[in-house]
C-alpha cells in the first residue's frame, strides 16, 4: 500500500467520514481555505489510480468510495511509523509518549489494563 501525501489523505478521510460521495460534496466538507474543484477532481483520480478509491457513474457524474478502510491504512501507517522512527519497538514508541508526558492516567491505566490482558494470552 502506498503512502498518500497530506492532500491525498484529506479527501480520504472526507470519504471515510462522509461515505460515497461527488466531488462538489467533498468539497463542500472541506475546511476553508478549501481547494479548487479541480484540485480534488485530480487528487480523487489519482486515489483511484493508487487503487484507494472507486466510483460509480452516474450518466457524466462520478459517485467516488474508498476502497481501502481508514482502518487498515491507518494500521499500515502504524506499522511504517515503527519501521522507520522507532526500530520495529512498539515498546519505544510508547516510551517516547509517556517520556514527554502526552498520556494522561487514564490512557496509562488503559494500556495497562491491555498488557495484562495480553499476556494473560
Amino acid at each position: 500500500m502506498e503512502r498518500l501525501t497530506r492532500a491525498e489523505e484529506q479527501v480520504m478521510h472526507q470519504l471515510w467520514n462522509r461515505g460515497p460521495s461527488f466531488v462538489k460534496d467533498l468539497l463542500a466538507s472541506m475546511p476553508k481555505p478549501r481547494p479548487a474543484v479541480t484540485t480534488v477532481s485530480t487528487i480523487v483520480r489519482i486515489l483511484e489510480e493508487k487503487g484507494f478509491v472507486g466510483h460509480e457513474a452516474f450518466g457524466r457524474s462520478h459517485r467516488y468510495h474508498a476502497r481501502v478502510s481508514k482502518e487498515a491504512y491507518g494500521e499500515r501507517s502504524a506499522k511504517r511509523l515503527l519501521k522507520d522512527y522507532f526500530a520495529d519497538s512498539p515498546g519505544k514508541l510508547l516510551s517516547a509518549f509517556i517520556e514527554r508526558e502526552e498520556i494522561d492516567a487514564n490512557e496509562l491505566d488503559e494500556l495497562l489494563r491491555l498488557i495484562k490482558k495480553q499476556r494473560a494470552k
